[in-house]
């Protein structure tokens, strides 16, 4: 890039359009061509904002999905295992990610039994040189993978001060640095082939604050960013065929991360329903799923009311995120991994595989 070009792109040097124009004229001009921007920018807001509507009402066509090589990482139990499931229905191949050895086992006899095809890889998704590891292992293994869903989350549940500094170190590693090392590994080969679905599972914690989640929250916040940016990326760079999906739900049941959370107001969500409304926004390509889908509006309005009218709100209807366990006993058989001080309340985990409350349902 020349000198002039630089200075121009900096504001430095005036453009050849400008230079044309006499100096008094300049001020008036660049007000009109800001009208100007404002008055298309508005006519093709309007645009998409109808279409929107009229695809609300009408509904979105759903893609295919057979024949794809879906990635879901936390697929050892819980919601990932859910999913899983209903990929492998679709016609999916489905390649599942856990640290949990066991877990795995479990989940891909779950899957073939329903006469899926499935593969599991332990993965610990903290280690950016074991998910790459991983990565080009199942891309000579299995294929190139066009669906990738970085499900999988830990969190700690003690109050800032009282969380030990390498559980949140771990929350970030999963719950938000993971996404980039995973879609690092697979983006290129998705732009390459103009085929590709990104998911992220965030949750409401990523737009609303709790106590005892600090370190949970803010790696939430961090993974909904993620999402909304690389979609941008995306189409800044013109790339159509691959398509990104937020996913935020309220607290699920039978997930082994928030089983004894008291939650007012609003139920806790039915671990299968969310996993039907995930891989129905894959199939739709919906760019953001809130669920349930009121909170869309509950998270709009928050901006609109006072401070404390949004903190009243949060309390009354999560007053405690993660209530103490009765003892020690009952942290070692929901937690996959090993106390490292016998005193701590609650151990970071993955999700453990968790029987669904009832019967699976087709998509």
């Amino acid at each position: 890039m020349s000198v002039e070009t630089q200075e121009y792109v900096n504001g430095l040097r005036p453009g050849p359009l400008t230079r044309e124009i006499p100096e008094c004229m300049r001020d008036k001009y660049t007000v009109v061509q800001a009208i100007m921007d404002v008055i298309v920018f508005i006519i093709v807001g309007i645009g998409h904002v109808i279409q929107a509507i009229y695809r609300t009402i009408v509904g979105y066509p759903k893609k295919d999905l057979k024949g794809g090589i879906a990635v879901v990482t936390g697929g050892g139990g819980g919601l990932g295992s859910l999913i899983a499931l209903r990929l492998a229905r679709l016609g999916c191949t489905v390649v599942l990610w856990d640290i949990n050895k066991q877990g795995l086992e479990d989940t891909v006899k779950l899957v073939k039994g329903i006469g899926g095809k499935c593969f599991g890889y332990v993965v610990d998704l903290s280690n950016r040189e074991d998910i790459y590891r991983v990565a080009k292992k199942v891309e000579k293994e299995v294929g190139a993978v066009n669906l990738l869903i970085n499900n999988a989350g830990v969190v700690s549940g003690h109050y800032l001060l009282d969380t030990p500094d390498h559980l949140i170190q771990r929350t970030f590693d999963v719950n938000v640095l993971a996404h980039f090392w995973t879609v690092k590994a697979f983006l290129p080969t998705m732009i390459e082939r103009n085929d590709g679905h990104i998911v992220t599972i965030a949750s409401m914690a990523g737009y609303v604050g709790v106590a005892k989640l600090v370190d949970y929250c803010s790696s939430k916040a961090a993974a909904c960013g993620f999402d909304e940016a690389l979609r941008l990326e995306l189409e800044v760079k013109g790339i159509k065929g691959v398509r990104t999906s937020l996913i935020c739900p309220y607290f699920i049941r039978s997930t082994g991360m928030f089983e004894e959370v008291k939650s007012r107001f609003v139920p806790q969500l039915n671990s299968n329903e969310v996993a039907d409304r995930v891989v129905l926004a894959i199939r739709t390509n919906e760019p953001y799923a809130f669920i349930p889908g009121y909170f869309r509006i509950l998270i709009s309005a928050r901006w609109l009311v006072p401070w404390q009218c949004t903190a009243e709100l949060i309390r009354g209807m999560v007053p405690d995120a993660v209530p103490s366990p009765p003892s020690v006993s009952r942290v070692h058989e929901t937690s996959s991994t090993s106390l490292p001080d016998i005193s701590m309340k609650r151990e970071s985990r993955p999700m453990s595989l968790v029987p669904p409350p009832r019967p699976e349902r087709h998509v």
